[in-house]
């Protein structure tokens, strides 16, 4: 339980005018108990996420309605959850284009974020020292904005090479040490090499993979939610 530190402040300071042991110690268990009290945030509004990611969170060749956010929603939804899942993929965004647009991103405040980037990185053959910068740069922000982070995580095309390969998953497996981070390995985890669940690229998935996608990641954004 965390308690606002100007509350606790403005009850210590309340008791100095108060007089005897009893009167303070009852104000003090009722003061105490309006901290620890659920702010109005909780009672007003749902928790807030925002998917910051490509194509794979924006829905590439897909409906909307069958894209990752809308089906996401609607799995939450249908489980009673009080999430509001905010659309914040760009198809085609490597990790620097998604650091250039967080400023606008955050914009709609949300109390959480999941990060699903790297994909173009890596289907581009961008150097993994500059995702990881990029990457590092973005939790960083998170954090000092006190937003918990679901990261996911990615893998490197096999046409890149076995070494690019590591050099690429190396990145993602440190930054998923980081302190409060909240980790899937991989987004695309048993969708990827299924032709029966991607599209005709054999990247993206199709409606039936998406639905593999979402209800891996329910549990997750559940976990993330606690944490806001």
């Amino acid at each position: 339980m965390r308690f606002p530190s100007h509350r606790v402040w403005s009850c210590l300071h309340a008791t100095r005018r108060l007089h005897g042991a009893r009167t303070v110690f009852l104000f003090l268990v009722a003061c105490l108990w309006a901290v620890a009290a659920p702010s109005g945030h909780a009672a007003d509004r749902p928790v807030r996420i925002l998917a910051l990611g490509d194509s794979l969170t924006a829905g590439y060749g897909l409906a909307h309605a069958d894209s990752f956010v809308p089906r996401l929603q609607a799995a939450l939804d249908a489980r009673g959850d009080a999430i509001t899942i905010l659309d914040g993929g760009v198809s085609g965004d490597t990790s620097a284009d998604a650091l250039a647009r967080l400023d606008w991103a955050l914009g709609d405040k949300p109390d959480a974020v999941i990060v699903e980037l790297g994909g173009n990185d890596g289907l581009r053959g961008l150097d993994p020292a500059r995702m990881e910068q990029n990457l590092t740069a973005i939790l960083d922000r998170l954090q000092r904005d006190h937003l918990p982070v679901l990261l996911s995580g990615m893998y490197a095309p096999p046409n890149m090479g076995a070494g690019y390969g590591q050099s690429f998953r190396a990145v993602f497996e440190r930054l998923s040490h980081r302190p409060g981070i909240l980790w899937d390995p991989f987004f695309l985890d048993g969708v990827a090499a299924h032709p029966d669940l991607e599209q005709a690229d054999h990247i993206h998935p199709d409606p039936a993979g998406v639905a593999v996608i979402v209800a891996r990641m329910v549990p997750l954004v559940e976990r993330l939610a606690r944490r806001e």
